[in-house]
This record gives C-alpha cells, sequence and structure tokens, in this order.
C-alpha cells in the first residue's frame, strides 16, 4: 500500500475517498517539528542554523507515520501548496529517512482529477520554498525573542514584540493619533425639492457651487433660494457600463466577509480551510487572481445555458493582479466545481461554510459574466445666481449583478422626471443641513488587510493571524463598530519599539523584507545572506537600547475613587494580559485589584437588572454578556441596542 501524508484529518479523509483501498492517509495535525519554546533555538554563531526538534505532544502521530512510512511502497507528501506547507514536508522526510521512495505531490484543489494528476507527476521537495520558511522563521524567532526581554526591561514584564504584529500596531496606533488631531470644521449643505410642470414629479437638487462654512451663509442663501425662479440649465444623459469584481483572493475574500457578514478573518479563514479541505474549493491562501483556462471554459459554457447568452461575454475576462509578487501560478479562489451541491461533513460549521461558499461561488460566477449597464443622467438646475445639481442611475441590464445583487453593495436606483433645457421648475421647499467634517475612521479587519496589502506588508497566510495576535496581546481592542483602537499597553510597545527600532519597524523596511523572502523562494537569494544582513546591525541596536533607554510609562484611566486597601492611593484602570482591570495608582507598594466591568449603559434584556458589560473569550474574542454572571447567563456576540437574538453560539 502507497502512503499519502497531509495536514489535517477532514483533508485525509476527502482524499481517502477518492484514492481508495490501494492508499493510506495519515495526517501530521499541522506541524510536527518547530524551534524550541524554551530556548532561543537558533545557533546565530552557526550561520544561524535553526534547531527544529520533533514537538513532543506529537510523538505518537510521528510514532504512527514513521511505522506506516515503513511498510509502505511509495510515500507522497502531499501537504498544502505553499511554504509552510513545503516545511511540513521537508520535516516529514526527515523523520521518514525513506529516501528516494518519498515523493513531494502538490494540488490546490481537492478533487479526484487534481490528486490522481499530482501523483502521477511527483517532484522532489522544493528547497528553495523550504528556505522561505525557514528565513521567516528564524527572522521572527530572533526579533521576538530579542526584544520581548528588552519590553520586559523597559516597559513591563510579560510583553512580547512581532515583526510583523509590530507594525500592524503601529498602523493603528497612528490611525487613532490622526483621528484625535483631527479639526472638524463646520460647513453646510443646501437642498431644493423641485417640481416640473408637465408631470407634477418632484425631484431634489443640492447647491453645488458654492462653499458654505457658517449658518449665517446658509439661512442667506437658502432665503435667497426661495425667491429665486428655478429652470434646468442643462441635462446630460449616457449609458454607463460596470464590469464585475475579480475572482476572489485571500485579501478580497476577507475584506469582503467582514463588510458583508461582519465576520474576523480568523473565522473567515478558518472557515475557507474546512471548504478545501472537503473539496469544495481551490487552495484558500493566494494573492493571485488567475485561473485555469479549463475552470473559465466550464464557468462560460454554464453561464451560457443558465443565464443566456446576452449575460456571456464575447471573451473571457482576464484579471491582472495588482501585486507585484502574487504567484500567477497559482489560482484565485473558486468552486473546485460550478455545479457542485453544497454538501458539509460537520453540522456544526454547516451554516458558516454554506454562507462563505455561496459568497465564493457568486464571486467566480460573476466575474466571467457581462458588465451591468445604467442609465445616467445629471441635472443642473439654475436658481438666481446659483447652480443645483441631482444625479440619477437606473439599471438597464443586470449582467453580473444577476448573481451579486447591487444591495450587497449599498447600491439603489435613483429615478429622475424627463426634462430638457430651458424648462421652467416650481420650488416646493428649500433647507439647509449642518455638517462637520468628519475624523478619519479607524480601521476595521477589512481594512487594516488592504492596508496592509497595498504596503507589502505580510502575505495571504499572515493576515488572519497577525491581526489575531494583536488582539490576543492586548494591544489592540475592538469598539463598538468592530473597529480598532489601541490600548495603553499597545501604545506604549509601540511608542517604545518605534522610537527606538525605527528601521525595523518601519513600512518600507518590513515590505522589502517579505520582497526579500519572495526571492528566497524564487531561488535568487540565500536566506542565510539575508539573515546576516538583518542581524549585524539588529544586535548593536539592542546592545544600545539596552544601555540607554529609559522606562515606558504605560498610561492609565484613573477613576477619581480611593483605594479601599491602602486609602491613600487612587483606583486606577489597567489592561493585562486578560484585559481591563482595576489596582491601585501606588502598584507595586499596594497590590489591591479588582475586575473591571466595561458597562455599556444597558439593562439586561433577561434579567432586567443587570447591567450588559463587554467580556472576552479565552481567545480575546469580544462578546456581551450579564453583570449578574452566573446567576444570570445571557451572552451575545452583538450588543442589545441592535440585538435581534439573546442567545449565543459556541465561538467558532
Amino acid at each position: 500500500m502507497d502512503l499519502v501524508i497531509v495536514e489535517s484529518p477532514t483533508k485525509a479523509k476527502t482524499l481517502g475517498r477518492f484514492l481508495g483501498p490501494d492508499y493510506g492517509v495519515e495526517a501530521t495535525m499541522g506541524h510536527i517539528k518547530d524551534l524550541p519554546k524554551s530556548k532561543l533555538g537558533i545557533a546565530v554563531e552557526n550561520n544561524f542554523k535553526p534547531d527544529f526538534e520533533e514537538v513532543e505532544k506529537k510523538s505518537d502521530i510521528i510514532k504512527k507515520i514513521r511505522s506506516d512510512g515503513k511498510k509502505a511502497k511509495i510515500i507522497y507528501l502531499a501537504t498544502d501548496p505553499d511554504r509552510e506547507g513545503e516545511a511540513i514536508a521537508q520535516h516529514v522526510s526527515e523523520i521518514l529517512k525513506a529516501g528516494t521512495k518519498t515523493k513531494r505531490v502538490a494540488f490546490h484543489e481537492i478533487t479526484k482529477e487534481a490528486v490522481e494528476s499530482a501523483i502521477a507527476s511527483p517532484r522532489g521537495i522544493d528547497k528553495n520554498l523550504v528556505d522561505a520558511q525557514i528565513a521567516r522563521r528564524v527572522l521572527d524567532r530572533l526579533v521576538g525573542y530579542k526584544l520581548s526581554p528588552l519590553l520586559w526591561k523597559k516597559v513591563r514584564i510579560g510583553l512580547s514584540a512581532g515583526r510583523v504584529q509590530s507594525v500592524a500596531v503601529r498602523l493603528i496606533v497612528e490611525k487613532e493619533r490622526e483621528i484625535k488631531a483631527f479639526k472638524s470644521q463646520e460647513y453646510w449643505e443646501i437642498f431644493s425639492t423641485v417640481k416640473e410642470l408637465k408631470n407634477k414629479k418632484e425631484f431634489t437638487v443640492q447647491l453645488i457651487d458654492q462653499d458654505v462654512k457658517d449658518k449665517k451663509t446658509a439661512d442667506r442663501i437658502t432665503d435667497e433660494l426661495g425667491k429665486a425662479k428655478y429652470s434646468v440649465s442643462d441635462v446630460r444623459k449616457k449609458e454607463v457600463t460596470k464590469n464585475p469584481y475579480p475572482p476572489f483572493t485571500t485579501s478580497t475574500m476577507t475584506q469582503a466577509a467582514a463588510r458583508i457578514f461582519g465576520w474576523s478573518s480568523k473565522r473567515t479563514m478558518s472557515i475557507a480551510q474546512k471548504l478545501y479541505e472537503e473539496g469544495l474549493i481551490t487552495y484558500h491562501r493566494t494573492d493571485s487572481f488567475n485561473l485555469s483556462a479549463a475552470a473559465v471554459s466550464t464557468l462560460r459554457n454554464y453561464i451560457g445555458k443558465e443565464f443566456g447568452e446576452k449575460y456571456l461575454p464575447s471573451a473571457p475576462k482576464l484579471y491582472k493582479t495588482q501585486s507585484k509578487v502574487a504567484q500567477e501560478a497559482h489560482e484565485a479562489i473558486r468552486p473546485t466545481g460550478i455545479n457542485h451541491k453544497f454538501e458539509v461533513t460537520d453540522d456544526k460549521w454547516a451554516k458558516d461554510e454554506e454562507t462563505l461558499y455561496k459568497l465564493i461561488w457568486a464571486r467566480f460566477v460573476a466575474c466571467q459574466m457581462a458588465a451591468s449597464v445604467y442609465d445616467e443622467t445629471t441635472i443642473d438646475v439654475s436658481a438666481g445666481d446659483y447652480l443645483l445639481r441631482a444625479g440619477g442611475q437606473v439599471m438597464k441590464f443586470d449582467g453580473w449583478r444577476k448573481v451579486i445583487p447591487a444591495k450587497l453593495d449599498s447600491e439603489r436606483a435613483v429615478v429622475l422626471p424627463e426634462v430638457s433645457k430651458g424648462e421652467k421648475l416650481d420650488l416646493v421647499k428649500n433647507w439647509s443641513e449642518q455638517k462637520f467634517t468628519q475624523p478619519p475612521a479607524r480601521f476595521n479587519e477589512a481594512s487594516l488587510i488592504k492596508t496592509l496589502e497595498k504596503l507589502g506588508i505580510g502575505r495571504p497566510s499572515t493576515y488572519a493571524p497577525t491581526i489575531s495576535t494583536i488582539q490576543i496581546r492586548n494591544y489592540v481592542e475592538k469598539d463598538e463598530n468592530k473597529r480598532f483602537a489601541p490600548t495603553p499597553v499597545g501604545i506604549s510597545v509601540n511608542d517604545f519599539l518605534i522610537g527606538n527600532f525605527p528601521d525595523i519597524f518601519e513600512y518600507a523596511f518590513t515590505a522589502e523584507m517579505e520582497d526579500s523572502l519572495d526571492k528566497i523562494a524564487d531561488g535568487k537569494l540565500l536566506w542565510t545572506k539575508t539573515i546576516t544582513a538583518f542581524y549585524g546591525p539588529f544586535e548593536k541596536k539592542l546592545g544600545s537600547v539596552e544601555k540607554n533607554a529609559k522606562r515606558v510609562k504605560i498610561e492609565v484611566e484613573k477613576l477619581g475613587i480611593k483605594c479601599p486597601e491602602c486609602g491613600t492611593g487612587e483606583l486606577v484602570v489597567r489592561t493585562g494580559r486578560f484585559g481591563k482591570f482595576i489596582s491601585c495608582s501606588r502598584f507595586p507598594e499596594c497590590k489591591y485589584t479588582a475586575k473591571y466591568l466595561e458597562k455599556i449603559g444597558v439593562k439586561c434584556p433577561e434579567c432586567k437588572t443587570g447591567d450588559v458589560i463587554i467580556k472576552k473569550t479565552g481567545k480575546g474574542r469580544k462578546f456581551f454578556g450579564c453583570s449578574r454572571y452566573p446567576d444570570c447567563k445571557w451572552a451575545s456576540w452583538r450588543s442589545p441596542k441592535k440585538e435581534d437574538s439573546g442567545e449565543i453560539k459556541n465561538e467558532t
């Protein structure tokens, strides 16, 4: 019997259905070798040689793989088609020591055809991909293990630093400071509702040729418009086409799921992982818009039969990714079969999997459909010396919107009446509205990922863990709108790192390191050369900062209450490993602590007595609960201000 090695039991089960009784399939359950947790594990003086050791808790799995490997005729290493998958394949190969009977196979979709094709054309392990993964692991270990003790000395015990995570925190901190520095400016918008005389149809126009900054000016113009004669000064009509979105990449999929469903990137990627392992979608870690010719051909046939020829463009649509480093040999995320009926094997995940699968399916189908077509009308209206304007747009052919409804993008039709140039209009009413310029919005998961991708920081496999890590470490938290705000600890850590290591946590430098890792993967650069160039200046800077840098103070929120234990200090709110808590301002002299209940100003919708408070799961995910727990067990992922269900599901 031949042996196939994969990472997960779900993937093993799916492959087992395709391969039949002549193959045994074993899962590694992730990495079976890793750097040690208790020490650096990198021989800095020996060309940065990493000390990868067998993961102790995987000893039974390793034993089983070794046993099955000895009996197997051929061993196929079928781990995921990326750098991490290649590194796992390398470690399995080292453990088996099976020589030439070990072969590497890679496929981007778990279908019978793809798997059989890969087994028919095996290859060796790609050393360049393995080296790129080693370089990332060594680089991140050096930064984390060397900077974390420094943070303990200079900021607070228990803190840690990460190369990419710290840059993500920097983005959030700088955005928060930009928001706080923002000076809101008053302005006024002025509108008139007018009526055409033939059919008595009303429409609203807005003043466009005046910059109104105060109420006095707004009142004057509104008064003058109320006395003015209105007429149509210009009418412009044109046909507008809107092309479909490209198929999903990891980044655009997580952004869409965050925008439409409110999902975290971690949740989206976890669900996508299951869909991939069950053979329903292609590999979900990709930055390429590329689609195979066979997939496009099958899709075009489907569109023509299902929707009609008018929905099928004359030629396939090609999408060029904006990323400089996208691997075009990889495909975008798409269903493995356009006619697949959605089926799941685990009821717990069924609803989420179905939801994401349908989104991926619709995006894929739409990407090869005809453009949607709109009639766009612009009407300019003169009123005395003022110019006002109305714009309208009506869909005349839905095209790709047949499968991705316009409402998903908050797109709505605005119908304007038929009028002609010079036509007189009656004023129905006019009014002004006071407005204020708004500060830039905080990052949500979608906009943070989009910004990281634009800056060239991180790759498809790193977005979700990066965002998850900075929340678990309590460097950032989500506000009531699910947008990121830095915690006092996050701000202090950021200021220390940026203030003392500006080059290492510079956006351009971090992006250059990603480029270097890509060059290693392409065989254009030695990984040891990259690490050596980084570590020399880094080591010198470490010594200088440890000797000369001052301790950073973590700001606290004062509650204006005397400490009940010492009677001298004031109670303050601090942020620790497990979130916010109350302590004495005289800590460590006074060690008084108490739970911090972050109330949102709403009574519990179940018991009507307790206060709704913000809580966190063990994984750092925020939810709402009753302050009377465990007497009242009400909890919800959503604020009761928007609540439509009082129940909470197990965290996914």
